[in-house]
C-alpha cells in the first residue's frame, strides 16, 4: 500500500528541487524528507529521484507517481468538499485568477453562476497563472482563469495531466506612448520603429515575452521599470519614462497624457482562458460558469479597442 504522506512529501521533493528545500516547506526535517523518499521507493521496487550535488531530479518513475499525488490530493479535496456539503448543503467553489482578467472577466460571469446557482458559495483568489493551475490540479480551486503568449500553456497543461483548457479571449497588446511621442498619431507600428525607446511594464511576463518578441525583430529593449500593475506602467508612460506594452483590456480606465497604438502583424497576444480538472467537466456549477465566461469574455471582445477601431486612440488631456 502506498503512503499517501510519501506521495505528499515526493511532490513537494519535484516542486522544490531538493530534499532541504522540500523540508523547509513541510516543516520537516531533510532527514524525514528523506527516509520518506527511501520508504517510498523500497515500496515501489523502482528508484523515484536521481540525487546528486545540484539537487534531484525525477526519474520516469518518479514522474509518474507526482502525476498520481496530484490526482489523489485533487480526489481527497473533491472529497472534502462533498462531505462539507452533506453539513451545510451548499457548493463550495473556488476560483483563482489573475488580476486583469478577473476584473473583466469574473464578475460579470460570477453574477450569472450565483443567478443560476443562488446556494453556491464562491471564494476568489488571486495568482498568478503557473500557481493557480497548479492548484487545479491538486484540486485546491475548481477553475484557474490563466493565459499565456505563444507557446504551449504554461502549468504543465496538456492531454496527460488531466486539466482542461477552455480558450476565452484572445487579448492583442498595444504600444502605449506619451501623446506628444513623434509616433503617437500613427494608425498602426512596427515593434522595430521604437527599438531605441526606453520601456516600462506592467507585468514580469510581459517582459519576458517582450524580450522575446523583440529578438525577432533585431533589438533588445531598454528596461527601465517594471511593475505589478498596468494602470502603474501607463502612469510611468505620461510621466515620460518611456514607453509600454499592454493588454487590450488592461487599457482601461483610460489615463490622460497617454495614446495606444495597434501593432502590425505579427500581433502579439495574450491568450486568455479557463482550466479545470478533465474529470470535473459535468459538474454542474463548473459548467454554468465556463459558458458564463465565455459569454462575459464575448461581450468584452467587442469592446476592446482594437475591436473598436482600427487606429490608434488617444485619452483625453
Amino acid at each position: 500500500m502506498i503512503d499517501v504522506q510519501r506521495l505528499r512529501v515526493l511532490r513537494a521533493v519535484a516542486e522544490h528541487g531538493s530534499f532541504n528545500r522540500a523540508a523547509a516547506a513541510l516543516r520537516l526535517t531533510p532527514s524525514a524528507v528523506s527516509q520518506h523518499v527511501a520508504v517510498l521507493e523500497r515500496s515501489l521496487g523502482a528508484q523515484v529521484v536521481a540525487r546528486s550535488t545540484r539537487g534531484v531530479t525525477l526519474t520516469q518513475a518518479g514522474r509518474i507517481m507526482v502525476q498520481a499525488a496530484e490526482s489523489v490530493t485533487a480526489e481527497l479535496a473533491h472529497a472534502q468538499q462533498q462531505v462539507d456539503r452533506l453539513g451545510t448543503g451548499r457548493t463550495q467553489l473556488t476560483v483563482a485568477t489573475f488580476t486583469s482578467g478577473g476584473r473583466f472577466l469574473l464578475p460579470g460571469a460570477l453574477a450569472r453562476l450565483t443567478a443560476a446557482h443562488p446556494d453556491t458559495v464562491l471564494h476568489v483568489r488571486e495568482g498568478e497563472p503557473e500557481d493557480s493551475l497548479a492548484l487545479v490540479r491538486q484540486g485546491a480551486v475548481d477553475l484557474a482563469l490563466a493565459y499565456h503568449f505563444d507557446g504551449p500553456l504554461p502549468g504543465q497543461v496538456n492531454q496527460n495531466s488531466g486539466v482542461e483548457w477552455t480558450a476565452l479571449l484572445k487579448d492583442p497588446l498595444h504600444v502605449v506612448l506619451p501623446v506628444s511621442h513623434r509616433l503617437a498619431g500613427r494608425a498602426v507600428l512596427d515593434i522595430a520603429e521604437v527599438a531605441a525607446e526606453p520601456w516600462v511594464l506592467g507585468c514580469l511576463k510581459t517582459e519576458a515575452y517582450l524580450r522575446r518578441y523583440a529578438e525577432r525583430a533585431g533589438f533588445s529593449p531598454e528596461m527601465r521599470g517594471t511593475t505589478t500593475d498596468y494602470f502603474f506602467a501607463r502612469s510611468l508612460v505620461a510621466a515620460g519614462m518611456g514607453i509600454s506594452l499592454v493588454p487590450s483590456i488592461a487599457l482601461a480606465p483610460e489615463l490622460a497624457g497617454v495614446c495606444t497604438v495597434p501593432i502590425k502583424e505579427p500581433v502579439p497576444i495574450r491568450h486568455i482562458g479557463a482550466a479545470t480538472l478533465s474529470r470535473r467537466r459535468n459538474h454542474p456549477q463548473l459548467t454554468t460558469l465556463i459558458h458564463a465566461l465565455q459569454e462575459q469574455a464575448a461581450a468584452v471582445d467587442d469592446t476592446l479597442p482594437s475591436r473598436r477601431e482600427g487606429r490608434s486612440w488617444r485619452s483625453r488631456v
